[in-house]
């Protein structure tokens, strides 16, 4: 069975398939990239959260940064957010982002 949650015509923020949950790519609002990054973090725990989930069960994060620059700033942020001893896998790359004025997005995939 396949559980879609906040659905729209474009993207579903969720998808439940067989005891995984699959978030939609989060941005974050602020001026740098920690900033930006906190915010998306809390805006991925609220999903989490909302799919029955939590930080400590992530399988998986895709980080997109807008410049490779910011990498040790966002990895800061990161850091104190992931549950110790939890980490999940994890790709982080470069890429234009939808909006000139974002600078990072993270993509979840959680166990329920």
């Amino acid at each position: 069975m396949i559980e879609r949650i906040d659905t729209g015509q474009r993207m579903s923020k969720i998808v439940k398939h067989n005891g995984v949950a699959y978030l939609c790519g989060q941005v974050g609002d602020g001026a740098t990239v920690a900033e930006q990054t906190r915010d998306c973090l809390g805006r991925v725990e609220a999903l989490l959260e909302k799919a029955g989930s939590s930080p400590d069960r992530m399988l998986q994060a895709i980080i997109w940064l807008a410049d490779m620059a910011d990498f040790a700033e966002m990895n800061a942020v990161w850091d104190a957010w992931v549950p110790e001893g939890h980490a999940p896998a994890r790709a982080c790359g470069e890429a234009k982002l939808a909006r000139p004025d974002l600078k990072v997005e993270i993509i979840v995939t959680a166990a329920c």
